[in-house]
């Protein structure tokens, strides 16, 4: 993985139980990167469950990101989170890999 790409694996359910430590992993990795440079690369392919506090993560990662000039990226997303992300007008928001990883 390049120097200025980070990796994380999605829970299985990402939901209020599971996102604070999410959170905080995702939040440790995007700061080993230099501002203004970086990608997050989060694993969601064997995410099978985003209730809206996941949701609500994934948009605060992006956000945090942006203010580091980072990106995050969603490896792996099953059609269900692409169709949820579309509903949710939350798809321009993130850059999708068509693939796994």
């Amino acid at each position: 993985m390049p120097n200025n790409q980070r990796a994380l694996s999605a829970p299985a359910h990402l939901n209020l139980e599971t996102r604070g430590e999410f959170r905080r992993a995702a939040v440790e990795l995007l700061g080993q990167m230099p501002e203004g440079s970086g990608t997050l690369v989060v694993d969601v392919s064997a995410t099978r469950v985003v209730d809206s506090s996941g949701l609500g993560t994934l948009v605060m990662l992006r956000r945090h990101a942006a203010s580091r000039e980072q990106t995050v990226r969603l490896r792996g997303a099953n059609d269900e989170i692409r169709l949820l992300l579309s509903l949710t007008k939350l798809d321009k928001l993130f850059e999708l890999d068509e693939h796994g990883p």
